[in-house]
Protein backbone atom coordinates (compact mmCIF):
# COMPACT_ATOMS: atom_id res chain seq x y z
CA UNK A 1 0.00 0.00 0.00
CA UNK A 2 1.12 3.56 -0.65
CA UNK A 3 0.97 4.55 3.02
CA UNK A 4 1.45 1.51 5.26
CA UNK A 5 0.78 3.50 8.44
CA UNK A 6 -2.17 5.46 7.05
CA UNK A 7 -4.63 3.69 9.32
CA UNK A 8 -2.62 4.97 12.30
CA UNK A 9 -2.43 8.56 11.05
CA UNK A 10 -5.99 9.17 9.84
CA UNK A 11 -9.34 8.64 11.52
CA UNK A 12 -12.43 7.46 9.69
CA UNK A 13 -14.37 10.34 8.16
CA UNK A 14 -17.50 10.28 6.01
CA UNK A 15 -19.36 13.01 4.13
CA UNK A 16 -21.58 15.15 6.30
CA UNK A 17 -25.28 15.45 5.65
CA UNK A 18 -26.98 18.69 4.76
CA UNK A 19 -28.83 20.33 7.67
CA UNK A 20 -32.15 18.67 8.43
CA UNK A 21 -34.12 21.90 8.12
CA UNK A 22 -32.65 22.41 4.64
CA UNK A 23 -33.06 18.94 3.19
CA UNK A 24 -36.62 18.48 4.42
CA UNK A 25 -37.62 21.23 1.99
CA UNK A 26 -36.35 19.45 -1.12
CA UNK A 27 -35.85 15.99 -2.63
CA UNK A 28 -32.14 16.28 -3.36
CA UNK A 29 -29.57 13.82 -2.03
CA UNK A 30 -28.71 14.45 1.59
CA UNK A 31 -24.89 14.27 1.51
CA UNK A 32 -22.45 17.14 0.96
CA UNK A 33 -19.42 16.80 -1.35
CA UNK A 34 -16.32 15.29 0.24
CA UNK A 35 -12.94 17.02 -0.34
CA UNK A 36 -10.39 15.17 -2.47
CA UNK A 37 -7.68 15.43 0.18
CA UNK A 38 -9.99 13.75 2.67
CA UNK A 39 -10.67 10.97 0.16
CA UNK A 40 -6.96 10.39 -0.28
CA UNK A 41 -6.56 10.12 3.47
CA UNK A 42 -9.43 7.66 3.71
CA UNK A 43 -7.88 5.57 0.93
CA UNK A 44 -4.61 5.62 2.86
CA UNK A 45 -6.36 3.95 5.82
CA UNK A 46 -6.63 0.72 3.81
CA UNK A 47 -4.12 -1.62 5.45
CA UNK A 48 -1.65 -4.01 3.90
CA UNK A 49 -3.66 -6.66 5.73
CA UNK A 50 -2.45 -9.70 3.80
CA UNK A 51 -5.86 -11.33 3.50
CA UNK A 52 -8.41 -8.66 2.51
CA UNK A 53 -11.64 -9.94 4.06
CA UNK A 54 -13.49 -7.07 2.38
CA UNK A 55 -13.52 -9.34 -0.70
CA UNK A 56 -15.56 -11.95 1.17
CA UNK A 57 -17.94 -9.29 2.45
CA UNK A 58 -18.64 -8.02 -1.07
CA UNK A 59 -20.78 -10.36 -3.20
CA UNK A 60 -19.35 -8.72 -6.34
CA UNK A 61 -15.79 -9.56 -5.37
CA UNK A 62 -14.74 -5.93 -5.79
CA UNK A 63 -10.96 -5.46 -5.80
CA UNK A 64 -11.24 -3.01 -2.94
CA UNK A 65 -7.64 -2.62 -1.68
CA UNK A 66 -6.45 -1.85 -5.22
CA UNK A 67 -8.76 1.07 -5.80
CA UNK A 68 -8.34 2.37 -2.26
CA UNK A 69 -4.63 2.60 -2.95
CA UNK A 70 -5.19 4.15 -6.38
CA UNK A 71 -7.29 6.92 -4.81
CA UNK A 72 -4.53 7.62 -2.31
CA UNK A 73 -2.09 7.87 -5.23
CA UNK A 74 -4.56 10.05 -7.19
CA UNK A 75 -4.67 7.55 -10.05
CA UNK A 76 -8.40 8.04 -10.57
CA UNK A 77 -8.62 6.81 -14.16
CA UNK A 78 -7.09 3.46 -13.22
CA UNK A 79 -9.31 3.33 -10.13
CA UNK A 80 -12.51 3.43 -12.21
CA UNK A 81 -11.15 0.74 -14.52
CA UNK A 82 -10.48 -1.49 -11.53
CA UNK A 83 -13.91 -0.70 -10.09
CA UNK A 84 -15.79 -1.39 -13.32
CA UNK A 85 -13.99 -4.72 -13.67
CA UNK A 86 -16.38 -6.25 -11.11
CA UNK A 87 -19.25 -3.77 -10.77
CA UNK A 88 -21.37 -2.42 -13.63
CA UNK A 89 -23.01 0.28 -11.53
CA UNK A 90 -20.81 1.59 -8.70
CA UNK A 91 -22.84 4.82 -8.68
CA UNK A 92 -25.82 2.73 -7.52
CA UNK A 93 -24.03 0.59 -4.96
CA UNK A 94 -22.00 3.55 -3.70
CA UNK A 95 -25.27 5.17 -2.67
CA UNK A 96 -27.54 2.25 -1.78
CA UNK A 97 -25.47 -0.70 -0.62
CA UNK A 98 -25.29 -1.21 3.19
CA UNK A 99 -21.58 -1.96 2.69
CA UNK A 100 -21.03 -5.50 4.00
CA UNK A 101 -17.46 -5.00 2.76
CA UNK A 102 -16.87 -2.45 5.52
CA UNK A 103 -18.17 -4.82 8.18
CA UNK A 104 -15.64 -7.40 6.92
CA UNK A 105 -12.73 -4.91 6.81
CA UNK A 106 -9.73 -6.19 8.80
CA UNK A 107 -9.19 -2.74 10.30
CA UNK A 108 -12.73 -3.03 11.65
CA UNK A 109 -11.64 -5.69 14.15
CA UNK A 110 -10.60 -3.01 16.61
CA UNK A 111 -10.91 0.31 14.76
CA UNK A 112 -13.56 2.00 12.58
CA UNK A 113 -13.29 0.34 9.14
CA UNK A 114 -12.18 1.95 5.88
CA UNK A 115 -14.87 4.11 4.22
CA UNK A 116 -15.08 1.77 1.22
CA UNK A 117 -18.57 2.80 0.13
CA UNK A 118 -17.80 6.52 -0.02
CA UNK A 119 -14.52 5.92 -1.86
CA UNK A 120 -16.34 3.75 -4.40
CA UNK A 121 -18.97 6.42 -5.05
CA UNK A 122 -16.33 9.15 -5.28
CA UNK A 123 -14.36 7.20 -7.90
CA UNK A 124 -17.32 6.77 -10.22
CA UNK A 125 -18.51 10.36 -9.81
CA UNK A 126 -15.02 11.65 -10.57
CA UNK A 127 -14.92 9.41 -13.64
CA UNK A 128 -18.23 10.79 -14.93
CA UNK A 129 -17.04 14.36 -14.34
CA UNK A 130 -13.83 13.71 -16.26
CA UNK A 131 -15.63 12.01 -19.14
CA UNK A 132 -13.84 8.70 -18.65
CA UNK A 133 -17.04 6.65 -18.68
CA UNK A 134 -18.13 6.31 -22.29
CA UNK A 135 -20.26 3.82 -24.24
CA UNK A 136 -18.52 0.49 -24.89
CA UNK A 137 -20.42 -1.17 -27.75
CA UNK A 138 -19.23 -4.60 -28.89
CA UNK A 139 -16.83 -4.87 -31.82
CA UNK A 140 -19.10 -7.38 -33.54
CA UNK A 141 -22.51 -8.98 -33.11
CA UNK A 142 -23.17 -12.68 -32.63
CA UNK A 143 -26.60 -12.70 -34.25
CA UNK A 144 -28.15 -14.02 -31.03
CA UNK A 145 -31.04 -12.22 -29.34
CA UNK A 146 -31.81 -12.10 -25.61
CA UNK A 147 -34.94 -10.73 -23.91
CA UNK A 148 -34.49 -9.47 -20.36
CA UNK A 149 -37.78 -9.15 -18.48
CA UNK A 150 -37.39 -6.64 -15.65
CA UNK A 151 -35.16 -3.58 -15.49
CA UNK A 152 -33.91 -3.53 -11.92
CA UNK A 153 -30.20 -3.86 -11.10
CA UNK A 154 -30.07 -7.58 -11.93
CA UNK A 155 -31.69 -7.11 -15.33
CA UNK A 156 -29.60 -4.06 -16.18
CA UNK A 157 -26.34 -5.76 -15.17
CA UNK A 158 -27.16 -8.83 -17.25
CA UNK A 159 -28.24 -6.68 -20.20
CA UNK A 160 -25.01 -4.71 -20.21
CA UNK A 161 -22.84 -7.82 -19.98
CA UNK A 162 -24.74 -9.70 -22.67
CA UNK A 163 -24.71 -6.70 -24.98
CA UNK A 164 -20.97 -6.32 -24.57
CA UNK A 165 -20.63 -10.01 -25.45
CA UNK A 166 -22.17 -9.11 -28.80
CA UNK A 167 -25.73 -10.31 -28.35
CA UNK A 168 -28.74 -8.17 -29.21
CA UNK A 169 -30.50 -7.36 -25.94
CA UNK A 170 -34.01 -6.02 -25.41
CA UNK A 171 -35.11 -5.11 -21.88
CA UNK A 172 -38.85 -5.22 -21.15
CA UNK A 173 -40.27 -3.19 -18.25
CA UNK A 174 -43.92 -3.12 -17.28
CA UNK A 175 -43.68 0.34 -15.69
CA UNK A 176 -43.54 3.57 -17.66
CA UNK A 177 -39.82 4.08 -16.98
CA UNK A 178 -36.75 1.85 -16.79
CA UNK A 179 -35.12 1.09 -13.45
CA UNK A 180 -37.35 -1.17 -11.37
CA UNK A 181 -36.92 -0.46 -7.66
CA UNK A 182 -34.07 1.91 -8.50
CA UNK A 183 -36.66 4.09 -10.22
CA UNK A 184 -39.76 3.78 -8.10
CA UNK A 185 -38.69 2.15 -4.84
CA UNK A 186 -35.74 4.36 -3.86
CA UNK A 187 -36.64 7.92 -2.81
CA UNK A 188 -35.00 10.79 -4.60
CA UNK A 189 -33.19 11.92 -1.43
CA UNK A 190 -31.26 8.62 -1.41
CA UNK A 191 -30.50 8.58 -5.13
CA UNK A 192 -31.58 11.23 -7.59
CA UNK A 193 -32.92 9.58 -10.72
CA UNK A 194 -30.60 11.57 -12.98
CA UNK A 195 -28.02 9.05 -11.75
CA UNK A 196 -30.07 6.20 -13.22
CA UNK A 197 -30.83 8.08 -16.44
CA UNK A 198 -27.14 8.86 -16.94
CA UNK A 199 -26.26 5.16 -16.94
CA UNK A 200 -29.25 4.18 -19.08
CA UNK A 201 -28.18 6.67 -21.75
CA UNK A 202 -24.79 4.95 -21.90
CA UNK A 203 -26.39 1.52 -22.23
CA UNK A 204 -28.64 2.73 -25.04
CA UNK A 205 -25.59 4.14 -26.82
CA UNK A 206 -23.99 0.69 -26.47
CA UNK A 207 -26.96 -0.89 -28.23
CA UNK A 208 -29.27 -2.09 -25.45
CA UNK A 209 -32.94 -1.59 -26.40
CA UNK A 210 -35.41 -0.61 -23.66
CA UNK A 211 -39.16 -1.12 -23.95
CA UNK A 212 -41.46 0.37 -21.29
CA UNK A 213 -45.15 -0.25 -20.57
CA UNK A 214 -44.30 -3.77 -21.69
CA UNK A 215 -45.98 -6.17 -19.27
CA UNK A 216 -44.95 -9.59 -20.52
CA UNK A 217 -47.79 -12.02 -19.99
CA UNK A 218 -50.35 -9.21 -20.20
CA UNK A 219 -49.86 -6.92 -23.20
CA UNK A 220 -46.93 -8.87 -24.61
CA UNK A 221 -47.31 -12.59 -25.22
CA UNK A 222 -44.60 -14.75 -23.71
CA UNK A 223 -44.95 -17.15 -26.65
CA UNK A 224 -43.92 -14.33 -28.97
CA UNK A 225 -40.74 -13.75 -26.98
CA UNK A 226 -39.91 -17.44 -26.92
CA UNK A 227 -40.31 -17.49 -30.69
CA UNK A 228 -38.36 -14.31 -31.43
CA UNK A 229 -35.47 -14.61 -28.94
CA UNK A 230 -32.75 -17.21 -28.45
CA UNK A 231 -32.83 -16.80 -24.67
CA UNK A 232 -34.99 -15.12 -22.04
CA UNK A 233 -33.87 -13.86 -18.64
CA UNK A 234 -36.42 -13.31 -15.87
CA UNK A 235 -35.41 -10.53 -13.46
CA UNK A 236 -38.79 -9.29 -12.27
CA UNK A 237 -37.78 -8.99 -8.62
CA UNK A 238 -39.50 -10.01 -5.40
CA UNK A 239 -42.42 -7.62 -5.64
CA UNK A 240 -45.03 -9.49 -3.59
CA UNK A 241 -45.30 -7.40 -0.43
CA UNK A 242 -45.85 -9.00 2.98
CA UNK A 243 -49.36 -8.13 4.18
CA UNK A 244 -50.78 -7.84 7.69
CA UNK A 245 -54.12 -9.72 7.64
CA UNK A 246 -55.58 -8.54 10.95
CA UNK A 247 -59.00 -7.06 11.80
CA UNK A 248 -59.45 -3.64 10.21
CA UNK A 249 -57.03 -4.21 7.35
CA UNK A 250 -59.75 -3.15 4.88
CA UNK A 251 -59.90 0.40 6.25
CA UNK A 252 -58.88 3.28 4.02
CA UNK A 253 -55.50 4.80 4.78
CA UNK A 254 -53.58 1.50 5.04
CA UNK A 255 -51.14 1.01 2.16
CA UNK A 256 -48.16 -1.06 1.16
CA UNK A 257 -44.91 0.92 1.05
CA UNK A 258 -44.70 0.25 -2.67
CA UNK A 259 -48.08 1.88 -3.17
CA UNK A 260 -46.81 4.98 -1.36
CA UNK A 261 -43.22 5.52 -2.51
CA UNK A 262 -43.63 5.34 -6.32
CA UNK A 263 -46.22 8.14 -6.37
CA UNK A 264 -43.78 10.64 -4.89
CA UNK A 265 -41.07 9.53 -7.30
CA UNK A 266 -43.49 10.16 -10.16
CA UNK A 267 -44.11 13.68 -8.89
CA UNK A 268 -40.36 14.23 -8.58
CA UNK A 269 -40.21 13.28 -12.27
CA UNK A 270 -42.77 15.99 -12.98
CA UNK A 271 -45.69 13.64 -13.57
CA UNK A 272 -49.14 15.01 -12.78
CA UNK A 273 -50.44 12.56 -10.17
CA UNK A 274 -54.05 13.58 -9.35
CA UNK A 275 -54.72 14.51 -5.73
CA UNK A 276 -57.33 11.78 -5.51
CA UNK A 277 -54.71 9.16 -6.35
CA UNK A 278 -51.74 10.63 -4.47
CA UNK A 279 -50.99 9.24 -1.01
CA UNK A 280 -49.69 12.00 1.23
CA UNK A 281 -48.55 12.14 4.84
CA UNK A 282 -49.14 15.89 5.15
CA UNK A 283 -50.58 16.85 8.54
CA UNK A 284 -51.25 13.18 9.36
CA UNK A 285 -50.33 10.83 12.16
CA UNK A 286 -48.28 8.23 10.29
CA UNK A 287 -47.41 4.75 11.48
CA UNK A 288 -44.84 2.70 9.56
CA UNK A 289 -44.89 -1.03 10.31
CA UNK A 290 -41.46 -2.41 9.53
CA UNK A 291 -38.06 -1.27 10.76
CA UNK A 292 -35.88 -1.94 7.70
CA UNK A 293 -34.64 0.18 4.82
CA UNK A 294 -38.05 0.37 3.14
CA UNK A 295 -39.53 1.64 6.38
CA UNK A 296 -36.81 4.28 6.58
CA UNK A 297 -37.60 5.32 3.00
CA UNK A 298 -41.23 5.79 4.02
CA UNK A 299 -40.06 7.75 7.06
CA UNK A 300 -37.96 10.22 5.08
CA UNK A 301 -40.74 10.64 2.53
CA UNK A 302 -43.30 11.29 5.29
CA UNK A 303 -41.05 13.97 6.80
CA UNK A 304 -40.83 15.75 3.46
CA UNK A 305 -44.58 15.56 3.02
CA UNK A 306 -44.99 17.42 6.31
CA UNK A 307 -46.37 14.64 8.52
CA UNK A 308 -47.77 15.68 11.89
CA UNK A 309 -46.20 12.75 13.68
CA UNK A 310 -44.43 9.55 12.57
CA UNK A 311 -43.97 6.30 14.49
CA UNK A 312 -41.98 3.37 13.08
CA UNK A 313 -42.71 -0.03 14.61
CA UNK A 314 -40.58 -3.16 14.50
CA UNK A 315 -41.60 -6.66 15.58
CA UNK A 316 -38.04 -7.64 16.52
CA UNK A 317 -36.18 -6.39 19.61
CA UNK A 318 -33.95 -3.32 19.51
CA UNK A 319 -30.53 -4.34 18.17
CA UNK A 320 -27.36 -3.68 20.17
CA UNK A 321 -25.26 -0.62 19.23
CA UNK A 322 -22.17 -2.71 18.41
CA UNK A 323 -21.03 -6.28 17.75
CA UNK A 324 -21.33 -8.82 20.52
CA UNK A 325 -20.37 -12.48 20.92
CA UNK A 326 -23.30 -13.60 18.76
CA UNK A 327 -22.05 -11.66 15.72
CA UNK A 328 -18.25 -11.97 15.47
CA UNK A 329 -16.13 -10.28 12.82
CA UNK A 330 -16.14 -10.61 9.80
CA UNK A 331 -19.82 -11.62 9.64
CA UNK A 332 -22.55 -9.08 8.99
CA UNK A 333 -23.66 -7.75 12.39
CA UNK A 334 -27.30 -7.09 13.24
CA UNK A 335 -26.71 -3.81 15.06
CA UNK A 336 -28.67 -0.60 15.45
CA UNK A 337 -28.33 1.50 12.30
CA UNK A 338 -29.50 5.09 11.99
CA UNK A 339 -30.29 6.40 8.53
CA UNK A 340 -30.62 10.02 7.45
CA UNK A 341 -34.40 9.63 7.74
CA UNK A 342 -34.15 8.66 11.42
CA UNK A 343 -31.97 11.70 12.01
CA UNK A 344 -34.81 13.85 10.67
CA UNK A 345 -37.33 12.87 13.32
CA UNK A 346 -39.97 10.35 14.23
CA UNK A 347 -40.18 7.72 16.96
CA UNK A 348 -38.84 4.16 16.66
CA UNK A 349 -40.34 1.41 18.79
CA UNK A 350 -39.24 -2.23 18.98
CA UNK A 351 -40.79 -5.53 20.06
CA UNK A 352 -44.27 -4.38 19.11
CA UNK A 353 -47.01 -6.42 17.44
CA UNK A 354 -50.06 -4.81 15.85
CA UNK A 355 -53.23 -6.73 16.74
CA UNK A 356 -55.91 -4.76 14.90
CA UNK A 357 -56.86 -1.49 13.20
CA UNK A 358 -59.95 0.51 14.08
CA UNK A 359 -61.38 3.57 12.40
CA UNK A 360 -64.25 5.94 11.74
CA UNK A 361 -66.32 6.29 8.57
CA UNK A 362 -64.20 3.64 6.88
CA UNK A 363 -60.88 5.39 7.60
CA UNK A 364 -58.16 4.11 9.91
CA UNK A 365 -57.78 6.01 13.20
CA UNK A 366 -56.06 3.69 15.68
CA UNK A 367 -53.54 0.86 15.86
CA UNK A 368 -54.07 -1.59 18.72
CA UNK A 369 -50.69 -2.98 19.72
CA UNK A 370 -49.07 -5.16 22.34
CA UNK A 371 -45.47 -5.41 23.52
CA UNK A 372 -43.45 -8.56 23.05
CA UNK A 373 -40.85 -10.46 25.01
CA UNK A 374 -38.25 -12.32 22.97
CA UNK A 375 -36.88 -15.53 24.46
CA UNK A 376 -33.83 -17.33 23.09
CA UNK A 377 -33.87 -21.03 23.79
CA UNK A 378 -32.98 -24.25 21.99
CA UNK A 379 -31.01 -22.27 19.43
CA UNK A 380 -33.86 -20.05 18.29
CA UNK A 381 -35.73 -16.90 19.30
CA UNK A 382 -39.44 -16.98 20.03
CA UNK A 383 -41.77 -14.12 20.86
CA UNK A 384 -44.30 -13.96 23.65
CA UNK A 385 -46.93 -11.29 24.18
CA UNK A 386 -46.62 -9.46 27.49
CA UNK A 387 -49.97 -9.51 29.34
CA UNK A 388 -51.26 -6.05 30.21
CA UNK A 389 -48.91 -4.25 27.78
CA UNK A 390 -51.63 -3.33 25.28
CA UNK A 391 -51.61 0.23 23.92
CA UNK A 392 -52.95 2.25 21.00
CA UNK A 393 -51.39 4.65 18.51
CA UNK A 394 -53.21 7.39 16.60
CA UNK A 395 -52.97 6.81 12.88
CA UNK A 396 -54.36 8.55 9.81
CA UNK A 397 -51.93 6.78 7.47
CA UNK A 398 -50.43 3.32 7.94
CA UNK A 399 -47.60 2.13 5.70
CA UNK A 400 -46.75 -1.58 5.56
CA UNK A 401 -43.01 -2.01 5.04
CA UNK A 402 -42.51 -5.56 6.28
CA UNK A 403 -40.52 -6.92 3.39
CA UNK A 404 -41.37 -9.01 0.35
CA UNK A 405 -42.47 -12.63 -0.01
CA UNK A 406 -41.05 -13.31 -3.46
CA UNK A 407 -42.05 -12.85 -7.09
CA UNK A 408 -45.62 -12.45 -8.26
CA UNK A 409 -46.85 -15.83 -9.49
CA UNK A 410 -49.90 -14.80 -11.53
CA UNK A 411 -49.33 -13.84 -15.13
CA UNK A 412 -45.87 -14.42 -16.53
CA UNK A 413 -44.60 -17.16 -14.19
CA UNK A 414 -47.82 -19.16 -14.33
CA UNK A 415 -47.98 -18.89 -18.12
CA UNK A 416 -44.38 -20.00 -18.49
CA UNK A 417 -44.73 -22.90 -16.11
CA UNK A 418 -41.34 -22.40 -14.45
CA UNK A 419 -40.57 -24.47 -11.37
CA UNK A 420 -40.45 -22.75 -7.99
CA UNK A 421 -38.30 -23.63 -4.99
CA UNK A 422 -39.57 -24.25 -1.46
CA UNK A 423 -39.56 -20.52 -0.74
CA UNK A 424 -41.68 -19.66 -3.76
CA UNK A 425 -38.83 -18.21 -5.80
CA UNK A 426 -38.02 -19.27 -9.36
CA UNK A 427 -35.80 -22.33 -9.31
CA UNK A 428 -32.68 -22.28 -11.47
CA UNK A 429 -29.53 -24.37 -11.84
CA UNK A 430 -25.87 -23.39 -11.44
CA UNK A 431 -26.03 -21.64 -14.83
CA UNK A 432 -29.17 -19.75 -13.78
CA UNK A 433 -31.34 -21.70 -16.23
CA UNK A 434 -34.84 -22.72 -15.15
CA UNK A 435 -36.52 -26.02 -15.98
CA UNK A 436 -37.32 -24.49 -19.38
CA UNK A 437 -34.38 -24.63 -21.82
CA UNK A 438 -33.32 -21.13 -22.78
CA UNK A 439 -35.25 -19.45 -19.96
CA UNK A 440 -33.07 -18.10 -17.16
CA UNK A 441 -33.73 -16.34 -13.84
CA UNK A 442 -31.68 -14.00 -11.67
CA UNK A 443 -31.93 -11.44 -8.89
CA UNK A 444 -34.56 -11.27 -6.17
CA UNK A 445 -36.96 -13.29 -8.33
CA UNK A 446 -34.53 -16.22 -7.95
CA UNK A 447 -32.90 -15.71 -4.57
CA UNK A 448 -35.57 -13.75 -2.68
CA UNK A 449 -35.44 -10.23 -1.29
CA UNK A 450 -31.81 -9.20 -0.96
CA UNK A 451 -29.23 -6.45 -1.49
CA UNK A 452 -28.45 -4.46 -4.62
CA UNK A 453 -24.93 -5.94 -4.74
CA UNK A 454 -26.39 -9.44 -4.83
CA UNK A 455 -28.76 -8.38 -7.63
CA UNK A 456 -25.90 -7.05 -9.76
CA UNK A 457 -23.82 -10.15 -9.04
CA UNK A 458 -26.71 -12.41 -10.02
CA UNK A 459 -27.23 -10.47 -13.25
CA UNK A 460 -23.55 -10.77 -14.14
CA UNK A 461 -23.44 -14.49 -13.35
CA UNK A 462 -26.66 -15.16 -15.26
CA UNK A 463 -25.13 -13.38 -18.26
CA UNK A 464 -22.25 -15.87 -18.16
CA UNK A 465 -24.72 -18.77 -18.11
CA UNK A 466 -26.72 -17.34 -21.01
CA UNK A 467 -23.57 -16.63 -23.02
CA UNK A 468 -22.45 -20.25 -22.57
CA UNK A 469 -25.89 -21.49 -23.60
CA UNK A 470 -25.82 -19.41 -26.77
CA UNK A 471 -22.19 -19.82 -27.78
CA UNK A 472 -20.95 -22.96 -26.04
CA UNK A 473 -18.40 -20.93 -24.05
CA UNK A 474 -18.14 -17.49 -22.44
CA UNK A 475 -15.39 -14.91 -22.10
CA UNK A 476 -17.51 -12.81 -19.74
CA UNK A 477 -15.94 -12.36 -16.29
CA UNK A 478 -17.24 -14.51 -13.45
CA UNK A 479 -16.55 -14.45 -9.71
CA UNK A 480 -14.78 -17.74 -8.98
CA UNK A 481 -14.02 -16.83 -5.37
CA UNK A 482 -17.75 -17.01 -4.67
CA UNK A 483 -18.55 -20.29 -6.36
CA UNK A 484 -18.19 -22.27 -3.16
CA UNK A 485 -20.60 -20.04 -1.26
CA UNK A 486 -24.33 -20.48 -0.85
CA UNK A 487 -25.57 -17.72 -3.12
CA UNK A 488 -28.89 -17.72 -1.29
CA UNK A 489 -27.35 -17.10 2.10
CA UNK A 490 -28.00 -13.35 2.19
CA UNK A 491 -25.13 -11.02 2.99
Amino acid sequence: MGKPDGFLQFKRETPSRRPVEERLNDWQEVYKPFPELKLMEQGARCMDCGVPFCHTGCPLGNIIPDWNDLVYRQQWAEAIRRLHATNNFPEFTGRLCPAPCEEACVLGINEPPVTIKNIENSIVERAFEEGWIVPEPPDKRTGKKVAVIGSGPAGLAAAQQLNRAGHEVVVYERADRIGGLLRYGIPEFKMEKRIVDRRLALMEAEGVVFKTNANVGVNIAIDDLRRDFDAILLTGGATLGRDLPIPGRELNGIHFAMEYLPLQNKRCHGDAVPEGEFITAKDKNVVIIGGGDTGADCLGTSHRHGAKNVVQLELLPKPPPARNETMPWPYWPTILRTSSAHEEGGVRDWSVATKKFTGENGKVKLLHCIRLEWIFENGRSTMKEIPGSEFTIDADLVLLAMGFLGPEKKGLLEQLGVELDQRGNVKADENYMTNLPGVFAAGDLRRGQSLIVWAIWEGREAAVGIDKFLMGFSDLPSSPQLLGRDVRAGV
